[in-house]
This record gives structure tokens, C-alpha cells and sequence, in this order.
């Protein structure tokens, strides 16, 4: 099954994306991920893209679609993948129709979550990352035991600079502005499952499942 997960930053595509892993035993491609790791790296394209990443803005549609377009050749992803955080514009959307009709393949489904927009900033703007280990805590929903101490290895925890208020509220634009309208697109290619993204998390899997019939 070759899916992809459409929603705003904060709406949970992650968390949703692991439960389906372990459902489906498919891989998830995060372009988040892949990108974070080119930044704590160091590469040349870590570089160019924590300009635009500390700045809310979305990074060049060559970066990301250079990598999605190695990683969907890899062995493990013939039985399907997940992707997470692409497309995220409909210039994006274009050439991953090109690169999936060039590896003859075809989206199954597009899983739009749905999430009231300051429900999202409440979520992202109490995020707080360990400096040492990169565990994740939230300071309403999931706080470390010590205030910015890490439970895990002891290190400083701190809010990282695109999960700042106002460099949310920016994503979100530029989400509205750029990555919505995919969500038409999708729809008229019968594509697209919305799915409120707003509750419990295993309810909302539920919903995902339901929708995939899986």
C-alpha cells in the first residue's frame, strides 16, 4: 500500500505514521526526519535547509524531491511506503506523479488530518527537545519529570527555534497558503480520506484504519 499523510505541522502525521508501520510493515519516509538529520549532520544540504527551517519557510522543492526520489527506490519500500511531510506543494505533487510513473507504480491512498488551527500551535509551541539524546516532551501534555532536565539522560531540554509561537503560526500560513491545495487535487483524483485528527490518539488511528480499510 503506497500511502501518503497530508496535514499541518502539529497534526500528528508522525505518530500516526508509526502505528501504521507496524500494521502495514511498510516503511515511513519523513522528509522532516531525513531533513533534521542532514542538519545535526552538518552536510551542504543541512546547511541550505536549516535557513529556510528556522525561519518556518518550507525548504526548495529540488532538496526534497532529490531525496524522496532515492528513497523510494530502496528494496524495503517495494511493498509500499508511507510518506510523511511530502508533498507538500502541488509543484512537488507533479514530480512525484512523474517519479512514481517512471518506478510504474500509483498512490493508493492520501490521509488528510484534520486539526483546528490553535490546537495546533498549543501542541508544537510546548514541545521540548533534549539537547543530547533529541528526546521529545511537552509541557502540558507530556512534561519531563524536572523542569528542563531530560528523564532520559539528565541533558537540557529546550523549545526548539521553529517550535516557537510565532514561527508556528508562519508554518501554518505557508501551510494554508501552499500545502492545502493538495487537498483538492487529491480529492478530485478520488484519493483523499479526511480524517478528523483531533482526540485520542488510538481513536484516531482507528479512524485511519477505517478509512484504508486496513
Amino acid at each position: 500500500m503506497r500511502l501518503i499523510l497530508l496535514g499541518p505541522p502539529g497534526a500528528g502525521k508522525g505518530t500516526q505514521a508509526k502505528f501504521l508501520v507496524e500494521r502495514l510493515q511498510i516503511p515511513q519516509i519523513s522528509t522532516g526526519d531525513m531533513l533534521r538529520a542532514a542538519v545535526k549532520d552538518g552536510t551542504p544540504l543541512g546547511r541550505d535547509a536549516k535557513q529556510y527551517m528556522d525561519r518556518g519557510a518550507l525548504v526548495p522543492d529540488e532538496i526534497i524531491i532529490g531525496l524522496v526520489r532515492e528513497r523510494l527506490q530502496r528494496p524495503d519500500c517495494a511493498r509500499g511506503y508511507i510518506l510523511d511531510g511530502f508533498p507538500r506543494t502541488v509543484t512537488q505533487a507533479e514530480a512525484l506523479g512523474k517519479t512514481l510513473e517512471a518506478l510504474h507504480a500509483s498512490l493508493d491512498h492520501v490521509v488528510s488530518l484534520e486539526v483546528p488551527t490553535e490546537d495546533l500551535v498549543l501542541r508544537i509551541a510546548g514541545r521540548r527537545t533534549c539537547r543530547n539524546c533529541g528526546a521529545m516532551y511537552h509541557v502540558r501534555f507530556s512534561p519531563s519529570q524536572t523542569d528542563g532536565r531530560c528523564d532520559a539522560c539528565g541533558g537540557p531540554t529546550y523549545q526548539r527555534e521553529d517550535d516557537r509561537e510565532e514561527t508556528v503560526r508562519r508554518r501554518l500560513a505557508v501551510y494554508a497558503d501552499q500545502t492545502a491545495p493538495l487537498i483538492s487535487l487529491y480529492e478530485a483524483q478520488g484519493l483523499l480520506r479526511r480524517v478528523p485528527g483531533t482526540g485520542e490518539i488510538g481513536e484516531i488511528f482507528h479512524r485511519i484504519t477505517t478509512a484504508l480499510g486496513a
